[in-house]
């Protein structure tokens, strides 16, 4: 095989992107969210990484809460995952996760040479990347771990810092590469501003390594992880996630391993951490405002005015960040972006249905849209998309009504099918087994009202799904 086929990549989907609330939620998070109204972040690296490697060598780690939208995402852009998708029980941070997907990589080739790369990055340049990740592979060659250092292009405390020593002796057209002297955590704005002027990188959280390389560090500087996740060959992986250290790759192995190399590059990249960095990449107006959707301002300068569902209307604004959905607004001067953990932490005590889910959900056939909701009822707008159809299922503590208003719907009602047309509807029973399925051409859309002592998304049995799932 030529050094080309034994290239890898893995993509780690985790996180929760907290800091892109209201819009990124735990159960819909950033990487998933079509920030330039085209494609998701996830389908972007997607499409950056297979220019440089067939779809077949690419893996994604993610939860298990997002399998769904992992794969969902990748069938919007014809990009198929079949058995390379593993997916976390447990949220263990990013060294149990890239250990899964290194050994899974290693039963097809034991002498892969991998790249490991986030799903939320923002990178414009891909050639500029590619060449980065190919120089990366052949110093992988000689040193056991190589990180792509980004040259910084201001004083930033949202980063993590490298700083490079000597310097190595494998040249490839612009780029050069050095051993690691020091990691440095998240400075202070002054420190940042010293590092500016220096010749200190941020630590992108890219990594480029031989499998086999990466599996001895593992043994020489994680031996609980090596034991659990390596040592066994026969182990299942996924049963042993509740045992396993929450550790980063950083922390694990890098800032512990000897033989660690750097190649700075100089590409447009962001991780798109907060709302301030999705400010800095947006095309600005005059006033050097970001505006979003349907936005009416007068006077406003240096703000970012994001609006998902309905208007903002904004006057004599200065340095504000507004970001409003169906169902929270956050507003917050720009300079208090990196400070909102405590912010979120206390919607997510008070309220955190804000914080794990939108009001609207899509599912592999579909989505729904909770229009209101109380104790004892919910109404929803379901969509179903042409040729799909939901799981067959009852519900134990609820009933529910059904109108159509677009298309038609064929319903499995007990041991009956029915067919509804426009302003038609349907009464489903507590404990009796329903499907809905959308047969024709175009959108089914039904307006739902359930009603009973609890209806919560997880009062549901399938008793036959296509889409594989077990639960809501």
């Amino acid at each position: 095989m030529t050094a080309s086929q034994h290239r890898y990549a893995i993509i780690l989907c985790g996180g929760s992107g907290s800091r892109l609330w209201p819009l990124s939620r735990s159960l819909a998070p950033k990487q998933f969210l079509k920030i330039n109204g085209v494609h998701s972040l996830f389908q972007e690296t997607l499409q950056r990484l297979r220019e440089a490697i067939s779809d077949d060598h690419i893996w994604i780690v993610t939860h298990e809460t997002h399998e769904l939208l992992v794969k969902e995402h990748a069938k919007e852009i014809n990009f198929s995952l079949k058995g390379r998708v593993l997916s976390e029980p447990i949220s263990c941070n990013t060294l149990p996760a890239i250990i899964w997907g290194v050994m899974d990589i290693m039963k097809k080739d034991p002498e892969a040479i991998i790249g490991v790369f986030s799903s939320d990055h923002a990178i414009q340049n891909k050639n500029a990347f590619h060449e980065a990740w190919l120089y990366a592979e052949e110093v992988a060659i000689q040193h056991k771990l190589v990180l792509l250092g980004i040259k910084p292009s201001e004083p930033s405390s949202a980063y993590g810092y490298i700083q490079p020593g000597e310097k190595l002796k494998i040249q490839a057209n612009r780029l050069s590469s050095y051993q690691v002297k020091a990691f440095v955590e998240k400075p202070d704005l002054n420190k940042a501003k010293e590092y500016l002027t220096s010749n200190y990188l941020w630590n992108s959280g890219m990594f480029v390594f031989k499998a086999q390389s990466f599996i001895s560090l593992v043994e020489n500087h994680q031996s609980q992880l090596y034991e659990l996740m390596i040592s066994n060959k026969d182990i299942d992986i996924k049963a042993v996630y509740p045992k396993l250290p929450h550790i980063s790759v950083d922390y694990g192995i890098a800032e512990k391993a000897s033989d660690v190399a750097v190649v700075p590059v100089s590409f447009d990249w962001s991780d798109l951490g907060n709302w301030e960095s999705i400010y800095a990449i947006e095309e600005k107006d005059e006033h050097h405002n970001v505006t979003h959707g349907n936005v009416i301002d007068i006077d406003s300068t240096n703000c970012l005015l994001w609006a998902e569902d309905k208007m903002i209307a904004s006057y004599g604004l200065s340095n504000i960040i507004a970001i409003q959905t169906s169902d929270a607004t956050l507003i917050c001067d720009r300079s208090k972006v990196e400070d909102l953990k405590p912010l979120i932490a206390k919607i997510k005590a008070n309220q955190p249905q804000l914080t794990e889910m939108h009001q609207t959900i899509h599912r592999p056939w579909g989505q729904y849209t909770t229009l209101e909701e109380n104790h004892f009822y919910k109404i929803k707008r379901i969509v179903v998309n042409p040729g799909a159809k939901l799981s067959l299922q009852s519900h134990k503590y609820r009933s529910e009504h059904w109108v159509v208003v677009a298309g038609i719907a064929t319903i499995i009602k007990g041991e009956n099918e029915v067919r509804l047309t426009n302003n038609q509807s349907l009464y489903i029973e507590v404990n009796e087994k329903h499907r809905l399925m959308n047969l024709e051409d175009e959108p089914l859309e039904i307006i739902e009202v359930q009603c009973g002592s609890y209806v919560g998304e997880d009062d549901i049995e399938r008793f036959d799904d296509i889409y594989g799932r077990a639960d809501s």
